[in-house]
């Protein structure tokens, strides 16, 4: 999968309120009512993730999720990484 440039990124960015381009990764973060929430949607995410075969870098404290994403055999952020981001806002637009 190709590396896609910046301008790609931003463009593609513009349908993801929230995530922004930073040191080669597209990154959110989430606040949710408490852990127990936030432990549940990482969950799904985590489904998700599996049947994608992608995989975020990502922190969770307390009732925060903090999501990194970028493909690792590309050097910086392919398609993989905004299919999933938008995967991401869809689970947790569920909520």
């Amino acid at each position: 999968m190709k590396k896609l440039h910046t301008q790609e990124i931003e463009d593609a960015l513009k349908d993801l309120s929230g995530w922004t381009l930073k040191d080669e990764t597209i990154q959110k973060s989430f606040t949710f009512g408490d852990f127990k929430e936030a432990f549940s949607v990482m969950t799904h995410i985590a489904f998700e993730c599996e049947k994608q075969n992608h995989h975020p870098n990502w922190e969770n404290v307390y009732n925060s999720l903090n999501i990194q994403l970028s493909t690792h055999d590309a050097g910086g952020v392919t398609q993989k990484d905004i299919d999933l981001a938008k995967s991401i806002e869809k689970i947790v637009g569920k909520r």
